[in-house]
């Protein structure tokens, strides 16, 4: 029998203010089934060897990549990321896919030394079942990995993507689906509620979720209570530090790459700097300039609700004093677009200094020295990533060992090797949600201990 619909997420251009797309919320009866299905499907799944497990995704990657121009305009058309950006974000999906089904059969336990007539094993094993809740920022990218690593190490999934791109996620899901048996990975479309529904149903047991702290709180409180697994990749409050020693100038155009890349629209966008007293002013009127410089080179904010939040922040700063240098004011005409703002004056209490603002603002705060720089970028309750740009070697090894965050970058607000993976701290996550390790996570090790009869 078909669902009645309740509700329907729009989808609105954020360029023009047009509707991309509307899609039906899936029925909160539908969702049971949805998780139904896949706990059904995990015994058999499970019992796969891992080298076909591994194949199937190996070829799911390669349908992706066949269909990575149809994902990039779709992206684009909901989230308003520039089409080359967008195009990235799926060339890393494909890589994180393919990455995990290379590794995913050489995941392996370990062999304990028990006594000569007994065999003791660490071996890990499916966790079972496993709700994928994915962000808009980058859809495809941030879902390929809890995706690929769930389903590689055995597990069944129902993934949920963004309701800001749900047919990108949504088609980005069907293509690995359609690799699969029946029921591995099960697809729902909505909001919060959905959401919500996934992380207290039974049969779950993991919840993997990329998104705003305040959902990953309540994602954690409703897999506290039945006992199952949070794995959580949420926001971030980024400082970048700015030391005495650096070009103003070069310095200024990593934090403006920071701040303003995608519209600030990034996980370990620049959110606040600090920069020592001595080249603040040749700092702040070279980030002026670079600011201006990329008002023609970003793409719109994800919707008009985000927008709002984004300027939020930015009135609630100079209303405590700040001053806006270049920006500040929504532009004018359709779609969601925010310029490039720069604030300075900025202090600790301000709404753009302690929460995550997830737009093209860069607010500046002027510290007497590098300590001082150190001390204010940790004392914050977020702890995903920072970056810090010295050439001095003492103040780089005090801040990567002394900095309360899951990533430290020196002298470069972005890159890193393949395969590097990190645990976000305090209200910004927990658990390892890329690289290998993510392995681990969709994993439970099991003690065996094996004797003969009688001793």
């Amino acid at each position: 029998m078909a669902s009645t619909i309740t509700k329907i997420i729009s989808v609105l251009d954020p360029r023009t203010g047009d509707t991309v797309t509307q899609v039906p919320i899936t029925e909160p009866a539908d969702c049971d089934d949805a998780v139904a299905r896949a706990a059904a499907a995990a015994d058999g799944w499970a019992r796969t060897p891992p080298a076909e497990r591994a194949a199937a995704l190996a070829a799911a990657a390669g349908d992706v990549r066949s269909a990575a121009d149809e994902l990039a305009e779709l992206n684009e058309r909901e989230t308003g990321k520039l089409r080359g950006e967008a195009r990235a974000g799926v060339d890393a999906g494909i890589d994180a896919l393919v990455q995990f089904a290379q590794l995913g059969p050489l995941h392996r336990g370990h062999a304990l030394q028990g006594g000569w007539s007994a065999t003791d094993l660490m071996v890990p094993q499916p966790r079972g079942v496993v709700a994928v809740i994915t962000a808009w920022d980058d859809p495809i990218a941030m879902a390929a990995g809890p995706l690929g690593a769930a389903l590689v190490t055995g597990n069944t999934v129902v993934h949920k993507p963004s309701e800001r791109s749900p047919q990108t996620g949504r088609r980005f899901a069907e293509l690995l689906a359609a690799r699969l048996p029946d029921g591995v990975l099960e697809i729902v479309d909505g909001d919060a509620t959905v959401g919500q529904q996934l992380a207290a149903a039974e049969p779950v047991d993991v919840v993997a979720h990329v998104g705003s702290s305040a959902i990953g709180r309540e994602i954690a409180r409703a897999c506290a209570e039945r006992g199952a697994k949070a794995l959580l990749s949420n926001g971030g409050n980024d400082a970048l530090i700015v030391d005495a020693d650096v070009d103003p100038a070069w310095a200024a155009g990593q934090a403006a790459l920071g701040a303003f890349a995608n519209a600030g629209q990034i996980c370990v966008s620049v959110e606040r700097i600090y920069v020592v007293q001595s080249i603040a002013d040749a700092f702040v009127n070279a980030l002026i300039d670079e600011a201006i410089s990329w008002v023609d080179r970003i793409g719109p904010l994800v919707d008009e609700r985000h927008r709002e939040h984004v300027h939020a922040h930015v009135e609630d700063a100079t209303g405590a004093g700040a001053h806006v240098l270049v920006g500040g004011e929504p532009q004018p005409g359709p779609g969601s677009f925010y310029p490039p703002t720069v604030l300075t004056d900025c202090t600790p209490e301000m709404l753009i200094m302690r929460e995550e603002t997830f737009g093209p603002v860069a607010p500046v705060r002027v510290v007497p020295d590098f300590a001082a720089a150190l001390t204010e970028a940790a004392n914050d309750r977020y702890g995903l990533a920072a970056t810090v740009l010295t050439g001095n070697m003492a103040h780089a090894q005090e801040a990567w060992r002394s900095l309360p965050v899951g990533s430290v970058k020196i002298n470069s607000v972005f890159g890193g090797a393949p395969g590097g993976a990190s645990e976000p701290r305090r209200a910004s996550g927990t658990g390892f949600g890329f690289g290998p390790e993510l392995l681990d996570e969709m994993t439970a090790m099991k003690v065996v201990h094996w004797s003969a009869p009688g001793g």
